[in-house]
């Protein structure tokens, strides 16, 4: 074959396949373009405002104590059970209280009598918190224990509540009573949104009918196509153009091909950028996310309470809550505080959390002591001993469910929990950085970074017990790929504004290059 008939073979073949690769991918495209979208548009525009995302820690009302949690227990044949805490509603005080069947009850500690129905009627009480309604009418409570369409994984907090209001806007919101803190909320508007993107986006129908992995898979092969198709498309209609150029038989198809290059050329890397991440993004959701797996939450014997919880050696006009942690074959009072300004207390637990963390960490300082439920005694660096028990029991949890141990270190230790493990740094968040997002949901948390090679870092909620996330260098190169490359993150000096604009603007012009390609291949096949 000659130089020319090779020559005229490949451009013909590379026309056609761009065509082909084009026209296999269209609907997905239109499905992602018009789902994303969506997304900045309903998400920041015209997000759902709410009255209230959190409850304000106040000081306890101890007028209203007037019987320990030991008292109430026990008055109530209560020996054993998981944890307690200390809340306020209707204008009155309850031991909020974790039984073995992780059933949640209410004492009033003021007499010890239970409150029946207490955890339905604490969540009806902090959903019209949350939402600043007192008056709209409630038409279902129900709990939720697993995720759902309208509450998804990315919620991370079960079990919770549902509360659905015979509101214009169809209202459900969903409260986590057993941290008193609000999970999610839809109106019908961002059920919809809901629906849409995660069928359009997500492609979570195919996950229905077969598995995530074929989901993924999907995912994975129809984001490809759309590279190669993007990338034959820039070489055709960018570099050999000239070549490729035939002469316009009718105006119309003459529009449609100059604007579907010109366009096309325009945004061929923002489709590059969306396409490249989010199949980078895709192929990390092969391993399923089961840190809602991971909490360390013993029995506690009412026994082992030696010292009645009214009898600590606190400040109680600065005591926000009480709960506890059992960890080292001990039992502790976990001891939250409110902060104060110019209180020669606080400046003293200040100076003890400097000692546990570090003078670079001084913007975020715990506001929990540990005391030893048998002497009452105050356990030094109490949340980094009961973050680092965390941590050792999450090692070796992972590895007997089958995750492959990093180095040597990790696999000592998940073979026996008495190993050591070599912490690099550590730290104590109140909110949410680049390696730990908002998707995460839980603060206050404890970050451990551990000695690996792939600075492996355990993200602790230490008043819950449970793993709020797990990073490693691998997470971190895929999250700032996404955040760069599918959420145009560089781009937040101007403005989430901005931001939000570009995203929008970019997927609309993907969405124009597909349609106007679309009618293309239809008016000239």
């Amino acid at each position: 074959m000659s130089t020319a008939n090779l020559s005229r073979t490949v451009k013909r073949n590379m026309y056609s396949w761009h065509r082909i690769l084009g026209i296999m991918t269209i609907i997905p495209v239109i499905f992602w373009t018009c789902s994303g979208l969506s997304h900045p548009i309903i998400a920041h525009w015209f997000k759902l405002q709410i009255a209230h995302e959190y409850i304000k820690p106040v000081a306890v009302n101890n007028s209203q104590i007037k019987l320990s949690v030991n008292d109430v227990l026990s008055k109530n044949g209560i020996n054993l059970f998981k944890n307690f805490r200390i809340i306020n509603f209707k204008g009155k005080t309850f031991y909020q209280v974790k039984d073995r069947k992780n059933e949640i009850l209410y004492f009033s500690a003021a007499d010890g009598a239970k409150l029946p129905d207490g955890d339905r009627l604490y969540a009806e009480y902090l959903s019209r918190y949350f939402l600043g309604d007192s008056t709209a009418k409630i038409v279902a409570v129900n709990q939720v224990s697993s995720f759902t369409d309208e509450y998804k994984y990315i919620n991370r907090l079960l079990p919770v509540w549902k509360v659905s209001f015979d509101r214009k806007d169809k209202m459900d919101v969903y409260v986590e009573t057993s941290q008193s803190r609000l999970a999610n909320y839809n109106d019908t508007n961002r059920k919809i949104f809901l629906w849409v993107f995660s069928n359009f986006h997500s492609y979570e129908f195919i996950a229905k009918i077969t598995n995530n992995t074929a989901r993924y898979t999907l995912v994975l092969v129809l984001a490809s196509i759309v590279i190669f198709s993007t990338l034959s498309g820039l070489l055709i209609y960018g570099f050999l153009w000239k070549k490729f150029k035939k002469p316009v038989t009718g105006q119309k198809v003459g529009f449609l091909r100059k604007y579907h290059r010109s366009i096309g050329l325009w945004t061929s890397v923002v489709t590059l950028t969306f396409m490249g991440s989010g199949a980078y993004h895709a192929t990390h959701k092969f391993a399923p996310d089961d840190r809602i797996n991971y909490v360390v939450e013993p029995e506690v014997r009412l026994c082992d309470l030696t010292v009645a919880s009214t009898a600590l050696p606190v400040q109680w006009d600065q005591v926000s809550n009480i709960s506890l942690a059992r960890f080292n074959d001990k039992t502790y009072y976990q001891v939250y505080t409110v902060k104060k300004e110019n209180d020669s207390w606080k400046k003293q637990q200040i100076a003890k959390a400097e000692t546990m963390f570090g003078e670079k960490d001084k913007k975020d300082k715990p506001n929990v002591t540990y005391y030893d439920a048998a002497d009452g005694q105050l356990l030094a660096d109490g949340i980094m001993e009961h973050s680092y028990s965390l941590v050792k029991h999450f090692v070796a949890q992972g590895a007997a469910d089958g995750e492959a141990a990093c180095c040597e270190m990790m696999a000592n230790a998940a073979a026996d929990e008495t190993a050591p493990l070599i912490i690099s740094s550590s730290a104590y968040l109140t909110k949410f950085d680049n390696d730990y997002g908002f998707v995460n949901k839980r603060l206050p948390v404890v970050k451990i970074a551990l000695n690996t090679p792939g600075h492996l870092t355990y993200y602790l909620e230490t008043s819950t017990g449970r793993l709020a996330a797990k990073v490693q260098d691998s997470d971190r190169r895929e999250g700032l790929s996404f955040a760069v490359f599918h959420k145009f993150l560089l781009v937040d000096f101007a403005g989430k504004n901005f931001r939000d604009f570009l995203t929008a603007f970019s997927a609309f012009c993907v969405l124009v290059v597909s349609v106007l390609g679309l009618i293309l291949f239809i008016k000239t096949k």
